[in-house]
This record gives structure tokens, sequence and C-alpha cells, in this order.
């Protein structure tokens, strides 16, 4: 069964349409990458996966035992979230806030932040103060934060923007391993198609006139990703 399924979906930003008829499916371990043009419906599809945006028509149904709260998000990151006053363990933490219970942090809680801090390679910064941490140190801490909140569905938005090379490769592999090892399934908005066909095991592709969703091997093979990818279709 199906973690998570579009059926039909259509979405609007204000008066606009954006997607129409979206039909695509996540299985549990599964890879997918978002991408599209700017304007094609990424950041809309994405508060809808949520439970942020209401659908215009269709449904998104969730399955094999997955609830909405238990969705770790890691968002795109604001000039203002860098500068955030708090500890890496203190944000860290506050991922586990998302599961239902009393608004404390028991000891499970944190045995389960330092293990995410753990597979982030953060043990050691627990007390460092955020906004001290390097970009890519950030987003391993907010990374570190999603996975206090999930151990199913990981969706991550842009996760290697404004990053620089070494970083971004560095936050490709971790989530990569998360997803082979940990079995952590990936939902992935990016920009970088050539990335995402290269990591991910499916691709849904948005565009004006609607999407093309498949596995990676089978985009890099269509019409649609040969244009995008140009001679680095099979790479």
């Amino acid at each position: 069964m199906a973690l998570l399924c579009c059926e039909n979906l259509s979405l609007r930003y204000e008066n606009t349409q954006v997607l129409e008829n979206l039909n695509f499916s996540v299985a549990r371990g599964d890879y997918l990458c978002i991408v599209g043009e700017n304007g094609s419906g990424k950041s809309t599809l994405i508060k809808a996966l949520l439970g942020l945006k209401a659908p215009a028509s269709g449904q998104i149904v969730y399955g094999d035992g997955l609830h909405r709260n238990e969705i770790g998000y890691l968002p795109q990151q604001t000039g203002i979230q860098r500068e955030f006053p708090a500890s890496v363990q203190e944000i860290v933490l506050s991922g586990c806030l998302n599961r239902p219970g009393l608004p404390f942090y028991t000891r499970a809680d944190r045995r389960r932040a330092a293990e995410a801090m753990e597979k982030m390679a953060l043990t050691g910064l627990e007390r460092k103060a955020y906004r001290m941490l390097s970009g890519g140190q950030q987003q391993r801490v907010l990374l570190a934060r999603a996975l206090c909140a999930t151990r199913a569905l990981l969706l991550l938005d842009e996760p290697v923007t404004g990053l620089d090379p070494l970083a971004q490769e560095q936050m490709y592999s971790i989530v990569e391993s998360l997803n082979r090892e940990e079995g952590v399934t990936i939902i992935m908005v990016s920009h970088d198609v050539r990335c995402a066909a290269r990591h991910a095991s499916h691709i849904l592709h948005l565009r004006g006139n609607g999407a093309f969703f498949a596995t990676a091997q089978a985009y890099r093979e269509s019409e649609i990703g040969r244009r995008f990818l140009g001679g680095h279709a099979h790479d």
C-alpha cells in the first residue's frame, strides 16, 4: 500500500489554478524528487502534503499507517531563521513536539534527539549557538530536527539552496544514506534536475500543462527528461 497518494489533485494559489488532476504515489522506501520551473506549483504542493492547504478538488490519501503529523519537514531557510537564538540541542529537541502527548521532553525524546544529532555528525555541537554555525551545519541541525518528528517520511524543500558545493554534496549524501540505510522515505523539492535524476528513485516533474511522474530511469529516457538533462541524461 502507498504511504502517500495524490488522486486527481487540483490546487489553487490565491485565484490561480497551479496544479490540475495530479496523480502520483509514494511507497515506503521511495526517494521522490519534485522538480519544475518557478511557478509550476512545487511550493503549493508541499503545503498541501503537509495539510496546510486544502485541495481545490481531488484528495491526498495517507496509507500504510502514516498520519499527517508524522511527516518530518525541512523548510527553506530564511535570513531570520539563520539568526535564531537557540542552541543546537534546543532546536533538534523541538522536533519531538510534533508527537502527541504532554508538552515536555521525555527521556526517550532526549535519546532520540541525541541519535539524530549523531547521524548528522553534530555530536559535540549540542550547546553551540545555532546562529554561529555554517550554512551546511545549520541545515544538518534542521534535518536532525525533522528526523525527531518522524521515522517514516521526510519532506525536504530545496535543502541545498545557498550552500557551497561541498556542503551540497554532503547534504545529498546524508539524505541518500537516510533513504538507503535507514529506510526513511524521502520527498525532496529540488531546482537541480540533474542531481534529482542522479539521486532519486522517482521523479515528479511539474509543468504548466500537467506533470510527468515515473521512476528516475524512465524519466532519463523520456522526452522531457532528455530535454531538461541534455547530454547528461545517462550520467
